[in-house]
């Protein structure tokens, strides 16, 4: 019986130690996995981070170019001159060098100039730069959900809000220039009534003048008035 109790116990032991083994090896697994998975990630980043739209460009036309240079094989152009080839085959091959040095210039220049006159540098630039930026931008771009409805409100409502906000600003504006005339409005007229009390303070004072001299012209007048009713009576 105690035999058969130190079997079992025998037995849990080597179970314990197997999980615990597959369960250090699963875990090594999964940490290495992490490992790569990141270091792909990184390599992945770097990568895009070092992607320059100028430089693709000009990958792709060299290969181009020696791709279309490669077709063009010294069988083919001897083919073409079957003759000259078969009286001088050194000569031929030296001419065969120098048209294609010629040829895979003359399509360099070619590509130099489309790329200077379209200012292909200046314009993939720019689009590498439009790319790094909507990288950095927190805000994700619109996308349709499938709902007219509510795409087209999503759509409409920034540029309402835009609008709304615009229109504020500019009755604020008018709401300042309205008050300002307003104060020289408000202005002027204390100034129109100043001037109407002025007016009519001159005046009184004139016809008060007036009124004065009238007085003392009769006065002046009546001594004359008696001299000549003598005169006429004598």
């Amino acid at each position: 019986m105690e035999q058969q109790d130190e079997v079992v116990i025998s037995q849990e032991a080597e179970n314990k130690a197997v999980v615990e083994q597959e369960t250090s090896e699963a875990k090594k697994t999964s940490t290495e996995k992490s490992k790569s998975k990141s270091e792909t990630t990184t390599t992945e980043d770097n990568a895009v981070a070092g992607f320059s739209r100028l430089k693709l460009f000009e990958k792709v036309m060299q290969k181009s170019l020696e791709s279309f240079v490669g077709n063009v094989s010294f069988n083919k152009f001897t083919s073409t001159f079957r003759p000259l080839y078969d009286k001088n085959p050194q000569r031929m091959e030296n001419i065969y060098k120098q048209f294609i040095e010629e040829l895979r210039r003359a399509i360099q220049d070619d590509i130099s100039r489309l790329i200077e006159e379209g200012r292909l540098k200046t314009k993939l630039n720019e689009l590498d730069e439009l790319q790094n930026a909507s990288k950095r931008e927190a805000d994700s771009a619109w996308r349709p959900s499938g709902i007219p409805e509510q795409d087209l409100c999503s759509f409409l409502m920034p540029y309402y809000q835009k609008q709304d906000a615009y229109m504020r600003v500019e009755l604020k504006k008018i709401q300042a220039e309205n008050a300002t005339l307003a104060q020289k409005v408000m202005a002027g007229r204390e100034r129109i009534s100043q001037t109407e009390h002025h007016i009519s303070a001159a005046v009184g004072d004139w016809k008060a003048s007036v009124t004065e001299f009238e007085k003392l012209a009769s006065t002046l007048c009546r001594p004359f008035d008696a001299v000549d009713a003598n005169c006429i009576k004598s």
